[in-house]
């Protein structure tokens, strides 16, 4: 596994990138919803694990229970794009009950990865939530360990990096992802070193031969974990550690490949973990209309730095103007740079009113020639911004 993954690309396709993902970012920032207390759902990710792209739609379905003390109504659910059909239950549910969300994916776009969102809208609950479909179609039957390239002994994954999203103090983020046993004897799995917050559990247990198997996964928030953090596991195949060996399976939406990304170093060959990411913000959906408009408000001058062509190992120094235009006390909680190579200074907490500049350091040394777009990421206490992207792009020679 590469520790960056990069292609070069041209100028409109990176502007056009740098658009999508100040979309999803926004889509992101709405998905996640403090529903404890008024609804829960029995997951809201649902994998469909390897498909046949000529087996015809695969379909799937969420459950939400009714946890508060009067009637809900399910008011909309809007699919992400027109290859997934979507139906719920209509009447009011009570409390205590429990309807449905049903989805049919029609799996008529060919071979590759596929992950697909369903924006709920439930009544009393603020903001929409987020399900997502996932799954991999295939033109052809591939052997279960090519299926799941990444080996731990005889456990099979895609993937030993699991994407978590973003996740909101004071609730927890669920999801599930398929992993094979890749071995001619049963599989029995569990973990050890796992860290605070990450909880985990494996269906069927033992996993048969040759057969697959669900890992369901539970990040808690913590206060004293702002922004991106790691959460870490390691496996025990029939009760021993197995390092891993083979790369991942890595899907891409059209322009994600011009981002370089670095890789967790405690993860891929020759390692023995598994890791979790998740983003965690602030959670301001308890705060009236008049409490938010009181809050903290941070506005950039520009949320892109451009530098012109550089030769490979030159150190550019980077920075942002922003203002608060609020009406309390503006606080970053964390700044996220997608790697390493990009050094953040400092930041204090500003007044209202107030000006500050966030500067950084851009070692070029190691990064591929070509065009470069790294995202810079900050967890904010502003609850029109509670987080905000911005995006260092130039050119290395």
């Amino acid at each position: 596994m590469s520790k960056f993954e990069y292609s070069n690309q041209g100028y409109m396709k990176k502007v056009y990138l740098i658009i999508i993902l100040a979309i999803i970012a926004c889509q992101n920032l709405k998905a996640q919803t403090a529903f404890a207390g008024l609804v829960e759902f029995d997951r809201t990710v649902f994998d469909f694990g390897d498909i046949q792209a000529n087996s015809g739609p695969v379909k799937c379905s969420f459950n939400v229970k009714n946890i508060s003390k009067k009637n809900i109504t399910i008011f909309n659910v809007i699919s992400s794009c027109g290859c997934t059909d979507v139906s719920w239950c209509r009447e009011s549910i009570k409390p205590g009950e429990t309807g449905s969300i049903s989805a049919t994916y029609k799996n008529e776009d060919g071979p590759y990865p596929f992950d697909k969102t369903l924006t709920v809208y439930i009544s009393d609950v603020k903001q929409p939530i987020i399900l997502r479909l996932r799954g991999i179609a295939h033109d052809k039957v591939l052997p279960l360990s090519e299926r799941y390239p990444v080996h731990f002994g005889q456990l099979g994954m895609r993937s030993p990096e699991i994407k978590v999203g973003n996740l909101s103090q004071g609730q927890q983020k669920s999801g599930e992802i398929k992993i094979a046993n890749i071995g001619t004897s049963p599989l029995t799995l569990s973990f050890t070193d796992i860290s605070e917050g990450l909880s985990l559990k494996i269906e069927p247990n033992p996993i048969p031969a040759n057969g697959t198997g669900t890992l369901s996964y539970t990040i808690s928030a913590n206060r004293n974990k702002w922004g991106k953090n790691w959460y870490y596991a390691t496996p025990l195949i029939n009760g021993k550690k197995a390092t891993a060996k083979g790369k991942a399976l890595r899907s891409t939406n059209r322009g994600e490949e011009a981002i370089i990304a670095e890789m967790s170093s405690r993860l891929g060959e020759g390692h023995d973990e598994i890791g979790f990411w998740a983003i965690t913000k602030e959670d301001f959906s308890g705060l009236s209309r008049e409490q938010k408009a009181q809050a903290a408000n941070v506005m950039f001058e520009t949320s892109t730095y451009s530098f012109n062509p550089v030769k490979a190992g030159t150190k550019l120094d980077i920075s942002f103007n922003y203002s608060n235009n609020g009406k309390s006390t503006l606080k970053f909680y964390k700044v996220d740079p997608e790697i390493s190579k990009v050094t953040v200074n400092p930041t204090k907490d500003l007044a209202p009113g107030g000006k500050g500049k966030l500067t950084a350091c851009l070692d070029t040394t190691g990064l591929p020639q070509g065009e470069v777009l790294i995202i810079v990421s900050i967890t904010t206490n502003a609850p029109l911004r509670p987080i905000v992207n911005l995006y260092i792009t130039g050119f290395i020679k």
